[in-house]
């Protein structure tokens, strides 16, 4: 059976808890990418920054290029281990709504899993379509 560490990105591309919000959008355009972990000096993952916290916690906001990129990330971390099984991570990101897992060993980034990882995998492509639909699906509004 294969685990996250089989398919996960291991090459990650990271922001610095010392980056500004213009690094970051730098960053995304280069890579191509939407969201970027943040970790610390010594590589622990503190948060995640998306395309849309940059636009919604920063620019709409009217915060400068020059905003600390803490200002606007995510800091309410899901994660899994490497060894983490495929379906596993599935259900870790369909239950919190994540897109995208950082993959983390002894509390340093290792790699990042996504819907689109677990979707070309033949075994996990119906879990991958369950999560996401539960991620696509909006709560009740009470």
């Amino acid at each position: 059976m294969k685990t996250v560490k089989d398919i996960m990105t291991k090459d990650v591309s990271v922001c610095q808890t010392s980056d500004q919000l213009s690094d970051a959008a730098k960053l995304m355009k280069d890579k191509n990418v939407g969201a970027v972990p943040v970790c610390d000096d010594q590589g622990n993952v503190m948060g995640m920054v998306t395309d849309r916290d940059l636009v919604i916690r920063g620019y709409a906001d009217k915060k400068p290029d020059s905003t600390p990129i803490q200002q606007v990330m995510s800091d309410r971390m899901y994660n899994c281990a490497p060894d983490c099984s495929l379906e596993e991570a599935s259900r870790i990101m369909a239950d919190h709504q994540v897109r995208r897992l950082p993959v983390v060993e002894n509390g340093r980034l290792a790699g990042i899993i996504s819907l689109g990882d677990l979707s070309t995998e033949e075994m996990s492509d119906h879990a991958a379509g369950a999560a996401l639909q539960d991620i696509s699906e909006r709560p009740e509004l009470h």
